[in-house]
């Protein structure tokens, strides 16, 4: 018999405000949101805008594109990403539309529940000269792959585990010599169970608007 408490359905996922940036983009995103210190989410947030900038990479480095990045991390965030844009935060109000398609890559991925952005981060701390930056990019990379972990396999995992992943995805460039900061498993669900509830609550009250607009229709 199935364990159906390790299925995840698409209809009990949170929403994905930009699904072109894939799910994992909003998890980091939403990762970022639940950030304390603001030195860290601001390091995230600039380690999420090369992410979504890798999706389209032609256009990574011209300068009128960057704004959009950064409109798109905030859409995705339901504006309540607080950290220092390098440009003007745009209003919810302005934002109506929707936003561009953004084309995302197949390619093989390492390992499944990770995706590319995982390993598109990790490329990035590998690149990282700085060695305190690198040590605190890693640490929040360790601390997200134990949350992807654990939404996509429902139940408990060695923080030993996420110290191999680590060296496997990097190569043996990265070694996670102290793992006794990460999240315990309890934390980590109890977030995720704050989260999924604020999200459910916001999509109740969108249901509810219009459903009263559909009433005012007739």
């Amino acid at each position: 018999m199935e364990d159906t408490d390790a299925l995840e359905y698409n209809t009990q996922r949170p929403t994905m405000h930009i699904p072109e940036y894939g799910r994992n983009v909003q998890k980091m995103v939403d990762h970022a949101v639940s950030l304390t210190d603001r030195e860290e989410r601001n390091k995230v947030a600039q380690a999420i805008i090369k992410v979504m900038g890798e999706l389209n990479p032609h256009l990574r480095d011209v300068e009128e594109y960057k704004p959009k990045l950064w409109t798109h991390l905030f859409i995705m965030s339901e504006f309540q990403l607080d950290v220092d844009s390098p440009y003007p935060i745009p209003k919810k109000e302005q934002l109506a539309g929707k936003p561009d398609t953004v084309a995302y890559p197949q390619s093989p991925i390492k390992i499944g529940h990770y995706g590319k952005t995982v390993e598109k981060l990790i490329d990035q701390a590998k690149a990282m000269e700085d060695k305190d930056e690198r040590e605190a990019l890693v640490k929040t990379i360790a601390s997200m792959m134990k949350r992807f972990h654990l939404t996509y396999n429902s139940n408990t995992i060695e923080d030993t585990v996420i110290q191999q992943h680590i060296l496997k995805l990097s190569d043996g460039a990265l070694e996670l010599k102290d793992i006794s900061f990460l999240p315990t498993t309890n934390e980590i669900l109890k977030s995720n169970g704050g989260m999924n509830k604020q999200r459910n609550n916001n999509n109740k009250n969108r249901k509810n608007k219009n459903r009263n607009k559909n009433r005012k229709r007739h």
